[in-house]
């Protein structure tokens, strides 16, 4: 039997095999899997750890910095849409709150989507289409005063640009970087907490100058650049494909085959990853409403002589103290074994509910700097836990689509916050009763993730089994983005 690189016809590969004489003792057939040509290095490839895997260290940094800038900055666009609103002033605050509401939900919802995408194409096209996409709805909510028209510019095209942008920027490290993984997320990590910070400032002052339709358009800019920093994706490890992965099957069989590779439910097999997806989605619902009302709420809480003019700097409060957790959270995580890292994550929600609650009782404008910077810092510890945690709970194999699913969960709790939060607003005809609700859904998810190692230790010795196996029950088709640094690109299956 000769299995040939593609790559070459005449020239051997290294899966080629030598033809076997006749009479020979027969050997079980193998399926190799085989790269595509030009995907990349073969079997014991080694990432660089530097050089040209710097410049896609800036690329990365220029996606989350730009992209979340302008998520978390959205109370700013929040007060300036409800400034060009002309229509029924009840409704405003509602409907102002879906735009933003959108645009985070969906970055979140397509994440199981962008997943199997970047498996099946790298990391290089779905981010400069997602750039691309965000460019164009940005750009085009900067020509119509319409909200219902900017749920589809802001809300639908530049969210769903966005989460085709951000989550390869992710991937894309592994690619480049395996001794010194730890670092080139570090320095994502902080160095676009840096640069999100600049956004409230910039934002507030490009509202106050040229207004919101040319505000979009100077952030489109960001987008812009993203497109040409995107391309700098070069995959270093393959996309592959098996060589008898058609051979005696039917359409049908094939078709069920890839189904089951995208759509793969057996981490909803495990117990304690349902109570941990459940407490994370129902802690959502409240995680995005300070970052969408809190710049109106000050707006009408302070005014006459306690007017506050530099309200933006509440999110830059937020944003530099998420940096710091992010770098602190992934330092003590490492010193905690196995899932008890999970109560990093219940103080996290517990203390933002806490924070979320305390911001009607603050009667000065200190008192808000200080509850935003501990709701900055519980966002940065809460983020960077995830990660640990579902490797804890389904193990590394089925650790990517574990986060896929659950931030595909987040979606709908992070989308409705805002917009309810608004509702209460219209209500009630304040916020406060907004920000108690807000305080509410994390600590109930703080609670439920409580008990969480207390279910993991009562798991049955035949689940952790199967968990050992995963890399065993591994689909025939091994995908780009599913692949860990330093794992063989080629598996025989017998």
């Amino acid at each position: 039997m000769a299995l040939k690189s593609p790559e070459s016809e005449g020239d051997k590969g290294p899966w080629e095999t030598e033809d076997k004489e006749p009479g020979s003792s027969p050997e079980p057939e193998l399926a190799v899997s085989t790269r595509r040509p030009g995907s990349g290095p073969g079997p014991g490839f080694q990432p660089p750890e530097g050089g040209y895997g710097w410049l896609v260290v800036f690329a990365a940094t220029w996606c989350n910095g730009s992209i979340f800038g302008i998520q978390n900055s959205f109370g700013i666009i929040y007060t300036l849409l409800l400034e060009e609103e002309k229509g029924e002033k009840s409704q405003q605050e509602f409907k102002a709150a879906w735009v933003g509401a959108l645009a985070m939900g969906m970055i979140f919802l397509c994440s199981p989507i962008v997943s199997i995408f970047t498996d099946r194409m790298g990391c290089r096209i779905p981010a400069t289409a997602g750039a691309a996409i965000a460019f164009i709805g940005l750009l085009t909510s900067s020509f119509t005063n319409s909200l219902e028209a900017r749920f589809f510019t802001y809300g639908i095209l530049f969210g769903c640009g966005s989460s085709f942008a951000f989550q390869p920027s992710l991937v894309i490290l592994g690619h480049y970087f395996q001794r010194r993984l730890g670092l080139a997320n570090g320095v994502v990590a902080a160095a676009s907490s840096l640069f999100s910070m600049s956004f409230p400032f910039l934002m507030k002052m490009l509202g106050e100058k040229i207004k919101l339709a040319h505000t979009f358009r100077v952030l489109s800019i960001f987008m812009f650049i993203l497109m040409f920093l995107s391309l700098t994706y070069r995959p270093l490890l393959p996309t592959t494909h098996n060589s008898r992965a058609k051979l005696g099957r039917s359409l049908r069989q094939q078709c069920l085959g890839h189904l089951t590779n995208y759509c793969n439910m057996r981490v909803f097999y495990h117990r304690t990853y349902r109570i941990w997806a459940f407490g994370i989605a129902t802690a959502a619902l409240g995680y995005f409403i300070p970052y969408v009302h809190l710049m109106k709420y000050v707006d009408k809480q302070f005014t006459g002589e306690k007017k506050i003019k530099d309200t933006w700097v509440l999110l830059v409060c937020i944003g530099a103290t998420s940096g710091i957790g992010r770098l602190m959270s992934g330092r003590i995580s490492d010193s905690i074994p196995g899932l008890k890292k999970i109560y990093l994550q219940v103080i996290a929600f517990m203390l933002l509910g806490l924070m979320c609650m305390m911001i009607p009782l603050c009667k000065g404008f200190g008192g808000l700097i200080v509850v935003c910077l501990f709701l900055g810092l519980c966002d940065g510890f809460f983020t960077t836990i995830m990660a640990p945690v579902a490797f804890e709970l389904v193990g590394p194999m089925q650790a990517s689509q574990a986060i896929g699913y659950l931030l595909g969960m987040m979606a709908l709790p992070m989308t409705a916050g805002p917009p309810i939060a608004g509702l209460l607003h219209n209500c009630f005809e304040n916020y406060h009763v907004a920000f108690y609700f807000a305080g509410v859904p994390p600590m109930i998810g703080g609670i439920i993730l409580f008990f969480v190692p207390l279910f993991h230790r009562k798991t049955p010795k035949k689940q952790e089994i199967d968990s050992s196996k995963d890399k065993m029950l591994a689909s025939d088709t091994i995908m780009n983005g599913e692949l860990l640094p330093g794992v063989p690109t080629t598996e025989a299956h017998i």
